[in-house]
């Protein structure tokens, strides 16, 4: 079997870097600079006292151009850590989405009953609209907008996957600094 032969797979990576300007930049480069997709990428700080951001990133390619992708991320220098969820065992991942419709009618009640089968919220509501707010898998976001699609003009803002590997490892340690303790003010304490 060649490299072209090989089946494309989709994996879901995470990756802890450096939290300072230009590092997303880094990252986004490598893929772009190499023709790897990326399918979702989420990043938010997560360790403050070393400033760390953890970078979800889906992607998918044949096994040899996923094993390249984790090579060369661990290989950028703002990047302390790199693991495969997809490869290293069960892992969680969830997206959130906000879903405006636009609709009138039966339409409208149709529209409400998809919601409470889905459980998203109705977050805002006109007499011509809703905007909706789900979280689950990618499929399950993907399932409530075609439906949602077939009964109105849809909106769509979504978050990207963010996952976790289950099981009781931590392989990306968060730490925080410790809230400094109030003071009481003299008047306050005067009273």
């Amino acid at each position: 079997m060649t490299s072209t032969d090989q089946p494309t797979e989709r994996h879901t990576i995470a990756v802890l870097v450096a939290n300072e300007p230009g590092v997303l930049a880094r990252v986004i480069g490598l893929f772009s600079g190499r023709g790897y997709n990326i399918e979702s990428l989420t990043v938010s700080e997560v360790d403050e006292v070393n400033a760390r951001s953890r970078i979800t990133i889906v992607t998918s390619g044949t096994p040899m151009v996923i094993e390249q992708i984790k090579a060369q991320l661990a290989r950028l220098v703002p990047v302390y850590d790199v693991h495969d969820l997809t490869m290293e065992g069960p892992h969680v991942g969830r997206e959130m989405a906000l879903v405006k419709i636009r609709n009138s009618g039966e339409a409208r009640i149709e529209a409400l009953r998809i919601a409470n089968t889905f459980r998203a919220r109705a977050i805002d509501s006109t007499l011509e609209s809703f905007v909706f707010e789900l979280t689950g898998d990618t499929g399950k976001i993907d399932a409530f907008i075609d439906l949602m699609i077939s009964l109105g003009e849809v909106e769509v803002s979504r978050t990207g996957v963010v996952a976790i590997a289950r099981g009781e490892h931590v392989h990306m340690p968060l730490v925080r600094k410790a809230k400094p303790a109030r003071r009481k003010s003299k008047k306050a304490s005067e009273d």
